[in-house]
């Protein structure tokens, strides 16, 4: 017998190019044959399905279903928690709710590591499952002014030249699909890239001066429209899964993309693994070291990256 559930959808009507706007018929109808008569709320500016998540919290929804790509979930994310200030503990809203996901964005990385393909009538009957904890990363970091912010995430943050390309690649026209939009602004932001001078702690162990190409904390697999960044990360394992790319160039893109994309790039001499539980990141001298969380461009280190273990149900 399915759960009884009080659903709630969290829609940005941008996404997929508009397409959920001009489907959304389609979308509540599958919706409502998993699960009943659902109510929804359309997002209108940045960080607004955040803001609905809360108010669908609080009006007593157990289930919020981000409808919309990866920078849609991630607000949706923070949307059951409080708004986070710098240097408080997580504030969960309902540490029973579940959050759901219809993906319908353009580089869909988080709904690879979770096995949804993207179809609605294949996705939309997993939201009667039963939910599950998984991780959530927690950054801590400067915004664009300078002062002092914080942010959860759910899939991957990364440093370095990822950053530029999520910059590139959300000003970019995203017709041709997620990855081939992405694997156009990697290319463009490797032109004349230089590795970045970084100061990295893991789980406070002394400080390593580091120079990347890109240093990413994963809590999910994939990032940037495919690339399996992480191939051993898991949502549930307790665990950030950093990768960190040196020395990596447009050559470098052009003749091993596809090691990038089924995860043998772990085995680069210029890339290397680890796990953590927290991650402090500092500029290296005359450096600004930009960050982005989820795909989208959030602000700029010092940074430092906590992971949250189970501190939040998913219904896959």
């Amino acid at each position: 017998m399915a759960r009884a559930v009080k659903p709630f959808l969290v829609v940005n009507p941008r996404s997929a190019s508009g397409g959920t706007a001009r489907h959304f018929d389609s979308i509540a109808r599958a919706v409502r044959n998993a699960l009943g008569e659902c109510a929804h709320a359309f997002t209108e500016r940045p960080m607004h399905a955040a803001q609905l998540t809360r108010t669908a919290l609080s009006q007593g929804h157990d289930l919020v279903i981000a409808v919309g790509g990866d920078g849609t979930i991630n607000e949706v994310v923070n949307g059951f928690f409080e708004p986070p200030k710098p240097g408080e503990p997580p504030r969960p809203l309902n540490p029973d709710a579940a959050l759901g996901i219809l993906p319908q964005g353009t580089g869909g990385d988080l709904r690879r590591t979770i096995g949804l393909d993207g179809d609605l009538r294949s996705s939309a009957p997993r939201l009667v499952g039963e939910p599950h904890k998984i991780d959530v990363g927690r950054v801590d970091y400067l915004d664009e002014k300078g002062r002092p912010a914080a942010r959860y995430f759910i899939n991957v943050a990364d440093v370095g030249v990822g950053a530029k390309v999520v910059e590139i690649a959300n000003r970019s026209s995203k017709l041709l699909g997620g990855k081939t939009t992405f694997m156009l602004a990697s290319l463009r932001a490797l032109i004349g890239w230089k590795d970045l001078a970084v100061r990295a702690s893991f789980d406070g162990r002394p400080a390593e001066e580091l120079s990347v190409t890109s240093l990413a904390i994963a809590n999910g697999r994939y990032f940037g429209g495919g690339m399996m960044v992480a191939p051993e990360a898991k949502l549930e394992d307790g665990l950030f899964h950093v990768t960190i790319w040196s020395g990596y160039s447009l050559a470098d893109f052009l003749l091993k993309s596809g090691s990038m994309y089924d995860g043998s790039h772990v085995r680069w001499k210029g890339t290397r693994s680890l796990t953590a539980r927290s991650v402090r990141l500092e500029a290296g001298a005359a450096e600004q070291v930009g960050l982005e969380v989820d795909g989208e461009g959030i602000g700029r280190a010092p940074a430092t990256f906590t992971l949250l273990p189970g501190a939040m149900r998913l219904v896959s």
